[in-house]
């Protein structure tokens, strides 16, 4: 049966990434794939994955989720092709310095914020307007356990701001738009596995970081990706503005 419905994720280029990850978990779920990506033909890379791996239509798209005419582009091409209508939102693209704080100059604060905070806001602002429509809607955004605890995993003090202001955004948004069937979740992963943090976390560093893990591990993509899934489906009509943890019990509510 072909797909009624496409998942829309942001930043799903990297091939080690939560974000690719999370559209081979939605294509296996049904979805059909938007990916979007400021490398598009990692973007494209993505798509072909899927479709090759799951069957289902993708499409991959350059788009700069810091600059809203990008984002405008990308998401009028993904309105515009044969995909169904876009039912889920990941908002995924983001990005993170390891940076003390009295080390930030502007440039780099604004940066952090721009991608994670702005691009959200961006991507969520032009694709909401259909899901009112349809009386129906599923976004997801990541955050980080860095905005719970305060950060201490990899990431400076911006990083932790700026994923606590998407807390605030999903919670705030949660309420204004569940009454027109659109639900908003949060979801923080810990320390996971990627091209961000793979190269930079080794030796008694990383060790020490996995000692404080009940599990015992590292987190992997596909740890997060499944809970984001879950998330996109139907199933949660009655869960929103609410944040979910993914970081092997490193950080316990």
């Amino acid at each position: 049966m072909a797909p009624t419905r496409t998942a829309l994720v942001t930043g799903a280029g990297s091939e080690r990434g939560i974000g690719r990850e999370t559209t081979r978990h939605l294509a296996a779920a049904g979805f059909a794939v938007a990916v979007l990506d400021i490398d598009g033909e990692a973007a494209e890379r993505t798509a072909a994955l899927v479709t090759e791996e799951h069957g289902v239509p993708a499409l991959g798209v350059a788009a700069d989720v810091t600059d809203a005419s990008s984002v405008d582009a990308a998401v009028r091409a993904v309105e515009e092709s044969s995909l169904p209508p876009v039912a889920a939102l990941v908002n995924n693209a983001g990005i993170t310095r390891p940076t003390r704080f009295l080390d930030i100059d502007e440039a780099e604060w604004d940066l952090v914020f721009r991608v994670n905070v702005t691009g959200t806001y961006l991507v969520t602002k032009r694709v909401l307007p259909g899901m009112l429509d349809r009386g129906y809607g599923r976004i997801v955004n990541l955050s980080s356990v860095s905005a719970e605890r305060g950060g201490g995993v990899f990431g400076g003090s911006h990083y932790s701001a700026a994923k606590a202001a998407v807390l605030g955004l999903t919670r705030a948004l949660a309420r204004e738009v569940g009454p027109q069937g659109v639900v908003v979740n949060a979801v923080a992963p810990g320390l996971i596995d990627t091209d961000i943090t793979g190269g930079a976390l080794t030796g008694d560093r990383k060790e020490k970081l996995v000692a404080d893990i009940p599990v015992g591990r590292n987190g992997r993509t596909d740890d997060v990706a499944a809970l984001v899934t879950f998330l996109c489906g139907e199933a949660v009509g009655y869960v929103t503005g609410a944040t979910f943890d993914v970081n092997g019990g490193s950080h316990i509510a």
